[in-house]
């Protein structure tokens, strides 16, 4: 039972803006579910909704802990390697997965249609105590270069997408 709707916020809007414009669409729900539509993940959504009304804050983000591109080392004074990993999970810590939760409310945040989502509103919501954290620690991949699109559509057409649940 979906109901999708497009709404045009042009071409300069940033994110933030975007929500702002889609606003009237999500004012009478308990929560949406929002993401960026650059990234796959394998993340149960039913379970971050209801972390996310759990928690009862405003937003809940869902991070991840990427694998590194590159090997990490460590070394002594003397320039002697002490320590070798190659690409560890997380080397970058975690980050923004770009699956939320959000509540109508932390739309709120928003000023205009300048605004990105990522930075001034998600800093506020976080200084004031209402945005959580659901990790995940399935699969996650971003789609921002060929290397990604060759990898991912290597997991498609192997059908070894574990994004694909259905």
């Amino acid at each position: 039972p979906w109901k999708v709707t497009l709404v045009d916020t042009g071409d300069n809007a940033q994110t933030g803006g975007r929500l702002l414009a889609a606003s009237q669409h999500i004012k009478n729900e308990e929560a949406f579910c929002l993401t960026y539509g650059d990234g796959l993940s394998d993340v149960d959504i039913k379970k971050e909704v209801a972390f996310h009304k759990k928690e009862g804050g405003l937003a809940t983000l869902m991070s991840v802990q990427p694998p590194g591109r590159f090997g990490t080392i460590k070394m002594d004074s003397d320039n002697k390697i002490t320590g070798f990993q190659e690409k560890p999970l997380g080397a970058d810590g975690w980050v923004n997965g770009g699956f939320y939760v959000v509540s109508p409310k932390a739309i709120d945040y928003i000023e205009d249609d300048k605004t990105r989502w990522e930075g001034l509103p998600l800093e506020k919501l976080e200084q004031d105590g209402r945005l959580s954290n659901f990790p995940h620690h399935g699969f996650w991949q971003i789609l921002d270069t060929l290397r990604d699109k060759v990898y991912l559509e290597e997991l498609w057409n192997s059908n070894k997408a574990p994004w694909k649940s259905w």
